[in-house]
């Protein structure tokens, strides 16, 4: 019987606050729960489920059963053809999109940017990259795909991520980049300059 590996994430969501929780699962008798993540029950009813992102993810709505608070679930399909990353030191890894979230989140660190944004850019990252590689792709690729779409989001987290994927060695190198956007003028209008001139 074929089967596809679902992965889950948690997006809770309690009064105005929301948190990314790792997903809980518990294996009882052949059957997958999802633990509370306040109280950490494993009786849950689900109250919604939309498909999301063109069909690629399920989003579930549930209320534990135990304590009444209500959370978000994420499933999405993992692809079993998968693709290699090549890094700039020539070691091959696997794919994994989480790796491009997590070092957008970094650059964006208290910045006024909306985690869905961080979710839809990666996304376009994701699509753009499965489109023009088969097999595998160099991590300079994507970093530069990652780089162009955060360079018209917010100018800080650009610099921010910029100074990484491009490996600044020194102050001068920062201070360049700064100067170069500011004399492409690619400022996003509801962001504050980085520097006053």
């Amino acid at each position: 019987m074929p089967f596809a590996l679902v992965s889950c994430r948690w997006a809770i969501s309690a009064a105005r606050d929301e948190y990314d929780l790792p997903g809980q699962l518990v294996w009882e008798f052949g059957n997958l729960h999802m633990r509370c993540p306040f109280c950490n029950s494993e009786k849950d009813k689900v109250i919604d489920s939309r498909a999301s992102e063109a069909g690629k993810v399920i989003r579930r709505r549930r209320q534990c059963t135990q304590c009444s608070r209500r959370f978000t679930t994420y499933e999405r399909v993992e692809d079993t053809s998968r693709l290699t990353v090549i890094k700039r030191d020539g070691r091959r890894v696997p794919y994994d999109r989480d790796h491009i979230l997590t070092g957008l989140q970094k650059a964006c660190y208290k910045r006024p940017i909306e985690a869905a944004l961080l979710d839809r850019l990666v996304d376009e990252v994701d699509k753009e990259i499965f489109k023009v590689a088969d097999r595998e792709i160099a991590s300079i690729d994507i970093g530069q795909r990652v780089v162009q779409k955060l360079r018209n989001v917010d100018q800080v987290a650009y610099v921010r991520f910029a100074s990484v994927y491009h490996k600044f060695s020194d102050v001068g190198e920062f201070v360049d980049e700064v100067r170069n956007i500011q004399r492409t003028g690619t400022e996003p209008k509801a962001q504050q300059r980085l520097f006053k001139t």
